[in-house]
Formats: structure tokens, sequence, C-alpha cells
């Protein structure tokens, strides 16, 4: 059963994100106004695997619901960007480490489809050199290689919170 997009209207615009009230009808006629959360552009994850050191990680605090955990480097894609470029590009930027190879697509996503537009895309390097400090040291507490089996400790212990983050790692470790 598909619902009718009659049109939408704006509640607020900004460069981040948008809030729209969208008139939809359902199939049995009934008619109503959903929220609906636009985002300018989708967003790319790459997760750094290397055999012998596990996961790089961000150790990093989110104000918005003032937890801290465990993430992959992740972002939004810029306008002409690919999202594999992306991955490769909020890597080096979080972490200072490069990805070596041609990253491999993990999966792609939209992680709140009933109210926001928002994409995800995953993306996994088999490997990293290390180029120098984060270009974006705001963005963690401290950047970490994690072993296989802690990463699943934290996984099961809640120690991975971001829903990007998690789903990429989960992605990753079932595909290994």
């Amino acid at each position: 059963m598909r619902w009718t997009v009659h049109g939408e209207r704006s509640l607020y615009e900004s460069v981040w994100v948008s809030l729209r009230l969208v008139d939809v009808e359902l199939p049995d006629g009934e008619r109503f106004e959903h929220h609906v959360v636009r985002l300018p552009g989708a967003a790319s994850s790459c997760v750094i695997e290397d055999p012998e050191r596990g996961f790089l990680l961000l150790w990093r605090h989110r104000f918005i619901t003032d937890t801290w955990g465990w993430e992959v480097p992740a972002g939004r894609i810029d306008p002409g960007e690919a999202p594999r470029e992306a991955a490769a590009r909020e890597a080096l930027e979080e972490t200072g480490w490069r990805p070596t190879g041609k990253l491999e697509p993990l999966g792609t996503w939209h992680p709140t489809n009933g109210l926001c537009d928002q994409m995800f895309h995953a993306f996994r390097a088999h490997g990293a050199e290390h180029v120098g400090q984060p270009a974006d040291a705001h963005e963690a507490e401290r950047v970490e290689w994690v072993s296989i089996e802690e990463v699943r400790r934290h996984i099961a212990g809640g120690l991975v919170p971001d829903g990007f983050s998690l789903t990429s790692l989960l992605l990753a470790l079932s595909s290994r």
C-alpha cells in the first residue's frame, strides 16, 4: 500500500536540517499532515580494519544525548563528492590515518525512514597509514586501535551507542 503525497511545507530551514509538514493520504482515503525531517545530504562512514590491530575507533562525547561511546569515522558527503571519497576523507580528517587500498562497500540504509530522509553509506578499509594528527581535533577525545574481541564486548556492553557506528561495525563483523 502506497501513501499519496499531496505536497509539503516548511516549518524550519537551516544549512543542516529542514523540518517539513507533508500532506499525505492513506490508501483508505484518510488524509493528514506528517512531520518529516529532511537533511541536505547523505553521510558516509569508514570502518578501518587491520588484522593485527583491530578497528580504528574514536572515543567521543555527544552533547545531544550526553553520552560517551566508541564511533567509526563518519560525516556528511560534500556536494559533488562520491560516498566512497567522503568515507576516506572523513577517516583522515577525524583520525589522522589514511585508509589504504580500495574501500569496500558494506551497505546503504535510511536509519529512521519513518521520520527522516537521511541516508547512510558504510565502507570498509583493510588497513591505514598514519599521516599525522587529526585535522578535526574536536571530533574525539582519543583515537585508538581496538581489538575485534574488545569491539564485540563494547557493542554488547552498550559502548557503541551511535547507530551509524553500530550498524557499520555490525556489517563489517558479519562480513568477515
